[in-house]
């Protein structure tokens, strides 16, 4: 099948009040209204903190932390440094980016959509992917995955762009953004396989082929004749073949409001060569990322020992989980799944590109998982939208209110899920940590003079950094503190080899523990609870969820 070069229509999308609207916009409403809603109310998490205390360094000491730890989030952290700078670093301020970025996914998802199926197909992934409850989850988090899908679904449509009207501008839009994906998330370079394997197809199929716009079979009756190898034009150019009794494709205009507009015949496509040059114009336009991501992957393996500690080598049960983890809801990543299926098996050949940017990262990280412990689902929350992109060529069969109608059950079925992530960001969502409680007690029951100490110190928890974000300079005394974490280019502080010294004039000490304890003093181990038992005992104590504070003085 080919592809033929095509004029861009005069206008497409969809038609409201007689007015004709761009087939983005709905799906970019209704996920700026979505991930803004509560958007400050979750108090940062880990992972938040740890952006926070990255990006509000100095840029030194911010390259000293990328080649201590955590490298491949660096240029996010170099980014939210000068965010902040401007903005602040509320939980708002430190998210919104995260919330735009997620916006304008959605709304290139629609507009991949429409290129790929037509303005119908476009305009139902882009409102699916509104209502995912990992849109809010991701857009309302403070760290590099919404600004990765967003990248993720430029870089497609960019490349479809490319194949269809090669040039080198066009190529040069991809490259930037290939290379911009790869800074923000290593993992979703994975895309790349995808992209790779329809760059081949289209070598192999002649000029600008991909098989992205072949008609689908009757979604009626699965009747018709079979796809001839003519051209068929984009999915906004109205065939000039007869209709088929029930067309699966763009429909024309009906109640539905959706529309397809008219424009002038193309042009053939280039000639054949042209279509055997795609692979080195494809290659060359990797370059900038191998160039700029290379170094960073260099130092990054170096640190994943430390900086992935905590995950185990992938098995199947973490497959067959997967929809759930990416979509923040098992309920409707089953739903979503189901819907993509059969979006893919409408659309034969042009589902090719979506479903391989689902399945090959997927399978791609599964199979090094395997062996190197990397399978964490939300590092493949970019590949929501082209299942949505699939789920919305399944709802285009049917008319509009009908397909609306499933997006609202879609919705509903993740509303307890979107309400439980807006009051914290922990996984499970009943293992909240009330960084912020504590704070509070301490400032409402702090006295000059006061000491604090963190156990543990070294976990992933950032205990001192959750009191840091919070009480800011008004916090006790960090009594066992030796270097902090910009002295020692970390996202850890070191503490002293002599607690019992280091405690010696602290008359009151507040004790932050993670997890619930009766008896916070017995949870301390090490030198430093003996230190801490010798000298002291607790007067009062406070469990908040999460977290366990307790007011030493001494015996």
């Amino acid at each position: 099948m080919t592809l033929r070069k095509v004029s861009e229509p005069s206008h497409s999308g969809l038609r409201a009040g007689g007015r004709d609207w761009p087939v983005w916009l709905p799906p970019a409403l209704l996920t700026l209204v979505a991930t803004l809603a509560g958007i400050g109310h979750a108090q940062l998490w880990r992972d938040e903190l740890a952006t926070w205390s990255a990006a509000t360094r100095p840029v030194g000491d911010l390259v000293r932390l990328a080649g201590t730890i955590d490298a491949a989030t660096g240029p996010y952290y170099l980014f939210v440094h000068g965010w902040t700078a401007v903005f602040g670093t509320s939980p708002t301020a430190l998210r919104l980016p995260s919330a735009l970025a997620v916006t304008a996914a959605a709304a290139l998802t629609a507009r991949l959509g429409e290129r790929l199926a037509g303005p119908r197909a476009g305009l139902l992934a882009g409102l699916l992917l509104a209502v995912v409850p990992s849109t809010s989850r991701y857009g309302q988090e403070a760290r590099p995955y919404a600004l990765a899908t967003l990248l993720a679904v430029l870089a497609t449509l960019l490349l479809v762009e490319a194949l269809r009207r090669p040039s080198w501008p066009r190529w040069t839009g991809y490259a930037l953004t290939v290379a911009a994906l790869g800074l923000t998330h290593l993992i979703a370079l994975t895309l790349l396989a995808a992209h790779g394997l329809v760059v081949l197809l289209t070598t192999r199929r002649g000029p600008i082929p991909v098989g992205l716009d072949d008609p689908p079979p009757s979604a009626a009756t699965g009747s018709g004749p079979a796809p001839s190898r003519r051209a068929l034009p984009d999915p906004a150019e109205p065939d000039p073949t007869p209709p088929d009794p029930a067309p699966p494709g763009p429909v024309p205009p009906d109640a539905t409001g959706l529309h397809a507009a008219p424009h002038d015949s193309a042009p053939p496509g280039p000639p054949a060569g042209r279509a055997g040059r795609l692979p080195g114009r494809w290659l060359v336009a990797l370059l900038p990322a191998v160039l700029l991501v290379t170094p960073l992957v260099l130092v990054a393996r170096g640190q994943r020992s430390r900086q992935l500690d905590w995950v185990d080598p992938a098995r199947l049960p973490d497959l067959a989980a997967l929809p759930g983890g990416a979509a923040q809801s098992g309920v409707v990543g089953g739903f979503l799944v189901g819907l993509a299926a059969l979006g893919a098996a409408r659309l034969g050949r042009r589902a090719l590109l979506p479903g391989a940017c689902v399945l090959l990262p997927v399978l791609l990280l599964f199979v090094t998982a395997t062996r190197v412990p990397l399978w964490v689902n939300r590092y493949l929350v970019f590949t929501v939208p082209f299942a949505c992109l699939l789920a919305g060529a399944a709802l285009a069969a049917v008319r509009l209110v009908p397909a609306l109608a499933v997006l609202t059950l879609a919705g509903l079925l993740g509303l307890p899920d979107q309400t439980a992530l807006r009051r914290t960001h922990e996984w499970p969502r009943s293992a909240p940590v009330d960084y912020a409680g504590v704070a509070r007690i301490i400032a409402a029951h702090r006295q000059p003079g006061d000491a604090i100490v963190y156990s543990p110190r070294d976990s992933w928890l950032f205990l001192d950094l959750g009191m840091a974000y919070h009480l800011g300079s008004d916090r006790p005394r960090d009594v066992l503190l030796a270097r902090d974490q910009r002295q020692r280019a970390d996202l850890w502080a070191s503490e002293c080899d002599r607690p019992a010294q280091c405690l010696a004039g602290a008359r009151r000490v507040w004790l932050v523990v993670a997890g619930r304890h009766a008896d916070p003093l017995t949870a301390v181990p090490g030198a430093k609870g003996t230190a801490l038992r010798a000298t002291y005992t607790v007067d009062e104590t406070w469990p908040r969820p999460g977290l366990t504070l307790a007011l030493l003085t001494p015996r």
